[in-house]
């Protein structure tokens, strides 16, 4: 251990600025300017914009379990941008940028961690959409490219090249690609907000929605009712049924997604890597622990369990990839909820209910856009319903116009 840091650690005259807990629980307040549903990244990624840069601290996020505790914390942390769309290109870029400052911002390290993301192709249509996305990622200031095999086996040497009889012909490379704590980033949006004035309320449940005359004018709550000038809905999972409350439908499927976790090793993977041939990624975290993941479950469910028949194929295809894992053992296996759009992008923006404000749709690409989500639901609280022109492509009624945003083909193996 150096002596100069053990000096400052044992140095009580060391200048050190101690982060202020979460406030202590309080009682409602009867009304609020507004009101975000849901404690999650989005969620308190609002109240701390809208506090910070547009001064609006009568805000209450009710959140009926925990802070970050529900998709928040069961994702797996992935950061990226490389997408296929113009549209998603552009704002997950945005997002980027922003995940970059986090730390800066909070004073609060993230630990962010860029390590890129190569996504592997099998086949020549995959070879030619990746040349596309890589150059709608270039042309909007994203780090992508198209390499050859031997590129590829020089950033993962520990790569199997012909996974199930399946060669790897090209891979796109993301430099960008990046991980951070996702229980970080919420704490940090939290203690913002927080320390700002926006009160953060724990095991509070909206339990209806109140709208009169096609307008929003509170929540009923298992605390209490309160009124409100406007709602942010931002929770995950489910979606469909609190905007069922608020009297209309969203154009959502909700689907288990799952994913499990080994014990740790030494690092010896840096890249994130993927497959959507196989429904496969594999990433090892600052702890040493490789984590898996894959496709949706093919049933819509409102259960977060985890199955056999999913880790057994999983696996199966991970240690395709990278055979000598098939000696190493699984620690734990947890599964969130997603919930699908058609086209595979998010719902943003105004909803049949004036003063009623959606982030829903986010499937399996919910963590990646926090802080722009945060940003542009702020801007769009704080301007009483003008839509940022970065989000107006993922309105609600692009599905009646026939103006989907199509991100199928960029999951990357659903993350």
């Amino acid at each position: 251990m150096p002596f100069s840091l053990l000096k400052y650690g044992l140095n009580k005259d060391y200048p050190f600025e101690k982060h202020a807990d979460l406030p202590a629980p309080c009682e409602l307040k009867p009304s609020y300017d507004v009101v975000i549903v849901g404690a999650g990244g989005h969620g308190v990624a609002t109240a701390y914009y809208l506090a910070k840069y547009h001064g609006i601290t009568n805000v209450a996020v009710l959140e009926k379990g925990y802070l970050g505790g529900g998709n928040t914390a069961r994702n797996t942390a992935v950061i990226r941008s490389n997408y296929l769309t113009n549209e998603g290109v552009k704002f997950y870029s945005e997002s980027v940028k922003l995940f970059q400052q986090l730390s800066n911002e909070f004073d609060f390290n993230i630990m962010y961690s860029e390590r890129g993301q190569l996504t592997l192709a099998h086949t020549d249509a995959a070879v030619r959409g990746f040349r596309q996305r890589a150059e709608i990622n270039k042309h909007f200031g994203g780090r992508t490219e198209l390499i050859d095999p031997q590129q590829i086996k020089e950033l993962v040497p520990c790569l199997n090249m012909n996974p199930a009889d399946m060669p790897i012909l090209a891979g796109l490379w993301h430099m960008d690609g990046a991980t951070a704590r996702h229980d970080a980033v919420a704490w940090g949006y939290a203690k913002g907000a927080t320390q700002r004035g926006v009160e953060l309320h724990q095991l509070t449940e909206v339990t209806d929605i109140d709208v009169e005359n096609g307008k929003v004018v509170g929540v009923k709550t298992n605390r209490g009712n309160i009124k409100c000038g406007c709602v942010v809905q931002a929770i995950a999972g489910h979606s469909s049924l609190l905007a069922a409350k608020a009297g209309f439908k969203l154009p959502i499927s909700t689907f288990p997604l799952q994913a499990m976790v080994t014990q740790p090793v030494k690092p010896f993977l840096n890249p994130l890597v993927s497959s959507p041939s196989l429904h496969c990624y594999v990433q090892q975290t600052s702890r040493g622990e490789l984590v898996f993941g894959g496709g949706s479950d093919p049933y819509p469910l409102y259960n977060s369990r985890s199955t056999l028949d999913l880790k057994e194929s999983l696996l199966a295809n991970a240690v395709e990839l990278f055979p000598f894992m098939a000696n190493m053992r699984l620690m734990r296996q947890w599964a969130g909820l997603t919930d699908m759009t058609s086209d595979y992008s998010p719902i943003m923006g105004l909803s049949p209910v004036d003063n009623y404000y959606l982030d829903a749709g986010w499937g399996t690409w919910g963590f990646k856009s926090t802080p722009i989500v945060g940003q542009t639901m702020a801007q769009l609280v704080a301007s009483g319903g003008q839509v940022p022109d970065l989000i107006k492509p993922f309105a609600m009624d692009r599905f009646d116009s026939f103006a989907q945003v199509n991100e199928m083909g960029a999951t990357a193996a659903s993350h």
